[in-house]
């Protein structure tokens, strides 16, 4: 049975997070799709610290956390540098945003939770004004991708097959989608 996206809440990440952050991403199924763990936590530190437009948040289930996830605003992003490593990112409309998430427990995977979310994640995005929202898997990571599609995203088809080995989906609310 799905999980109600009712049970999933957020919070903004800080640094009294970092260590649980840190553990989770010396597990497998993180090492697996994530960068160096102090690479990374880098990263978060500088979005709590303001210097990366990137929100970090933690999302719960029934109040204990349940994973990681981010909105990153692709406009941000369009640097030169960041646009020779991901040329799709300026193919895809400035209004944008993206998410990334990962689950915190390799025990809680495959239960449904990215999923719901993923789900009550776009709708306080969606609240918040964002229409275009985008996740970038890697390809091979099955059971994300599936996990994303339960959530209402789809392949965005003018970038399949020029996006390396990521996978670039957009949330589809049946009104629209990313067109060339």
């Amino acid at each position: 049975m799905p999980i109600d996206p009712q049970r999933i809440g957020f919070r903004p990440v800080e640094a009294a997070d970092l260590p649980l952050l840190a553990g989770w991403m010396e597990t497998p199924h993180w090492r697996q799709w994530w960068g160096d763990p102090a690479t990374e936590l880098g990263y978060i530190r500088e979005m709590i610290e303001g210097r990366d437009t990137t929100e970090p948040w933690l999302f719960t289930l029934d109040g204990r956390e349940a994973g990681y996830i981010q909105v990153w605003y692709l406009d941000d992003n369009r640097t030169a540098d960041v646009i020779a490593e991901t040329p799709w990112v300026a193919e895809v409309p400035s209004d944008a945003v993206g998410v990334d998430l990962s689950i915190g427990r390799e025990e809680d995977l495959s239960r449904g939770i990215g999923s719901a979310a993923l789900t009550a994640f776009v709708a306080l995005l969606r609240a918040r004004g964002h229409q275009r929202i985008v996740i970038d898997p890697d390809a091979e990571n099955v059971r994300a991708c599936r996990a994303y599609e339960k959530a209402g995203f789809r392949p965005v088809a003018h970038l399949a097959g020029r996006t390396g080995e990521a996978l670039i989906m957009e949330y589809v609310d049946g009104t629209r989608e990313i067109r060339p």
